[in-house]
């Protein structure tokens, strides 16, 4: 590995003050961050400042987070990139000449909790937009909400696409790569290995859900067309906690590329299970678990050299990633090298995503902001994208990142040709857990 890519990381959540940064919502830190039209807590703040447009009204998004639950390691970073965008924003003047207010209130990693949790900031507030929570299921109980009430909604953590392709979506957005790309990187990594040395043999454990069902599919059919061959392709329920079946039928599989998508607490059971049991695939993708701030804290050695496609990874350019990372370094009790954790950079996308749709819309009304949405070109720190019909990002508009658990960080090693101080080389295979070290 390059030593001029070596450095100290800090992964860090602080919630504090956010510098005044100007134009950290634009794409090119020039302050324009209206998109491009194309042709084809619990406690309800409230912000009351006169903007240029003569209301002094702000701008209400609601959301929720999962503070508490299965999810609240990723919540807890959803939570600090929707309070970092809203600072800035208002930083920034606003939207329209009006202040954001957010309200988030905490969904307990429970979909019933997200729909009344919701509902009630909906019925006591003047509500414009929504945005989403962590993973398919919380954010599919959101989209109901929003299909319901008519609200443009917007969400990261969202990779699930049957939703968008058979619940007729109008108003839910999802500007995050879709199972299709994360399907497409799986592919791009296994390539980055030595030519005589690719990993064949694919084993995917997949969730016992819709969205599991879609990557174990997706999977398959990329890597098979890439000349692997899937030897292991099995099914786990969700809290699961003894993997010792599945590490057992790998290792008899000789399974080389291990793919699956464990909740994040699943996920650290898993990791730590395949150490004690001696399994070490010589490439693991692990979809969703590795992504939070936690991650090594709660694996050690054996999460490390795991791979994920967050929808952000530190050392991305471009598209204001510099300006997010310096208003995140400028937060209290964050060091002055800390890079975001992965589910921030994606969850912030979500608000520039909403500030250029409001001022391309020139409105707050629900309509004029969908057709923004469907109309537009956008640009964030995850690219430059347009949203298709169904709420997706156009296919092959955002070719998602992957990185890997080095150093102590999720570092990017896709795409490849990327020169930062967070990108790397590929580890592979991975090095046998005796001679791992944090």
């Amino acid at each position: 590995m390059p030593t001029s890519n070596r450095r100290r990381f800090i992964t860090a959540a602080g919630t504090g003050a956010v510098a005044l940064v100007t134009g950290c919502l634009g794409a090119d830190g020039d302050g324009d961050s209206t998109a491009t039209p194309t042709s084809d807590s619990g406690t309800d703040a409230t912000t009351t400042t006169m903007g240029s447009s003569g209301s002094d009204e702000p701008i209400t998004v609601a959301a929720t987070v999962s503070r508490t639950g299965s999810f609240s390691s990723a919540g807890e970073d959803v939570e600090t990139a929707y309070r970092l965008g809203e600072q800035l924003i208002n930083d920034d003047g606003g939207i329209l000449g009006r202040d954001v207010n957010v309200i988030i209130r905490d969904d307990e990693s429970d979909p019933q909790q997200v729909r009344e949790s919701l509902q009630t900031i909906i019925e006591n507030n003047d509500v414009d937009m929504i945005w989403g929570t962590f993973g398919s299921l919380l954010v599919g109980a959101a989209a109901s909400v929003a299909e319901r009430e008519g609200l443009p909604m917007l969400s990261a953590n969202f990779a699930y696409m049957e939703p968008h392709l058979n619940n007729n979506y109008e108003w839910t957005f999802a500007p995050f790569g879709k199972s299709r790309d994360m399907a497409n990187g799986a592919v791009k990594l296994a390539n980055l290995a030595p030519e005589d040395n690719k990993p064949v043999n694919v084993g995917i454990w997949q969730t016992n859900t819709g969205w599991g069902a879609e990557l174990g599919r997706v999977w398959s059919d990329a890597l098979e067309a890439n000349g692997h061959e899937v030897v292991l392709n099995e099914k786990f329920q969700i809290g699961s906690s003894d993997f010792s079946t599945l590490i057992s039928q790998a290792k008899s599989a000789n399974v080389e590329y291990l793919l699956t998508n464990p909740s994040p607490g699943g996920g650290i059971t898993m990791v730590n299970q395949m150490q004690e049991n001696e399994f070490n695939p010589k490439l693991a993708t692990i979809e969703r678990a590795a992504t939070i701030t936690a991650w090594l804290d709660a694996t050690g050695v054996s999460g490390l050299y795991t791979n994920s496609t967050p929808g952000w990874v530190p050392g991305l350019t471009g598209g204001g990633n510099q300006q997010m990372l310096e208003a995140f370094r400028a937060q209290d009790d964050v060091a002055s090298d800390a890079y975001p954790a992965p589910t921030v950079g994606g969850s912030y996308n979500v608000t520039q995503t909403a500030k250029q749709a409001f001022e391309t819309a020139g409105s707050v009304e629900p309509d004029a902001v969908r057709d923004a949405l469907l109309n537009s070109e956008f640009q964030t720190v995850l690219g430059s994208f347009r949203f298709d019909e169904n709420g997706m990002p156009v296919e092959g508009d955002l070719a998602p990142p992957m990185g890997q658990w080095q150093d102590g960080q999720l570092r990017l090693v896709i795409p490849s040709d990327v020169d930062s101080e967070a990108s790397t080389d590929i580890e592979y295979p991975a090095p046998a857990y005796d001679q791992r070290s944090m």
